[in-house]
């Protein structure tokens, strides 16, 4: 049975988009499509329910969308090939290329879905060193500049888990004491950008002397 035939027209050119897919990756054209290959749930596109449902349902998001879509065009075909080869000696003719393509259709998508968690298991991430602001409570905050009174908060550095540093407005947390330049505090709340430090000290340094 000829892959050309008309029965097996739509499946042939799902595997022939999947080649140009292929080739756009590799050859560096498709870093351009990167930003619209990437679908993210958490973005400002508002789907609502059922839209996030329908996506969570076909895998769309776990993988970016090129991914996604050259799998999908891999299983299509394939299914579509293998199932018309079978149809074909078990009936002794092939489905039409409309009910065949269904038929394939209805098999691929839950197939795809399926495969895109082990796959997006296998894709590295990147990965953000973006936090929130309320991760920096209960972290060594250094005085930078100034002194800091009640009302009139002075910049500290802070170091995150991360190990980068960032420069915060910090406030004494008792209203009778003020933080020196050079000074060691520890950051105990926030308020809005304004955090609250107390003098502090290592134990491991031992006692205030």
């Amino acid at each position: 049975m000829s892959l050309l035939a008309a029965h097996n027209l739509p499946f042939v050119l799902a595997l022939a988009a999947l080649g140009v897919l292929a080739i756009v990756q590799v050859s560096g054209v498709g870093d351009a499509l990167d930003g619209a290959g990437d679908i993210d749930m958490d973005g400002g596109l508002d789907l609502g329910g059922f839209g996030e449902a329908l996506t969570a349902l076909l895998g769309l998001g776990r993988v970016p969308l090129l991914i996604w879509l050259a799998s999908l065009l891999l299983a299509f075909g394939g299914i579509g090939l293998i199932g018309q080869a079978w149809i074909a000696d078990w009936l002794g003719a092939p489905l039409s290329p409309g009910w065949a393509s269904l038929l394939a259709g209805l098999a691929a998508v839950p197939l795809n879905s399926l495969a895109m968690r082990p796959l997006a298991a296998m894709i590295p991430r990147d990965e953000t060193t973006a936090i929130d602001l309320d991760e920096l409570v209960r972290r060594d905050a250094e005085i930078q500049i100034g002194t800091a009174r009640v009302g009139s908060p002075a910049r500290a550095k802070v170091i995150d888990r991360h190990g980068q540093a960032h420069f915060v407005m910090v406030e004494p947390h008792e209203a009778d004491r003020e933080l020196h330049a050079g000074e060691t505090v520890l950051l105990v709340r926030r308020e809005g950008q304004t955090f609250h430090g107390v003098h502090y000290q290592s134990p491991l340094l031992g006692p205030d002397i």
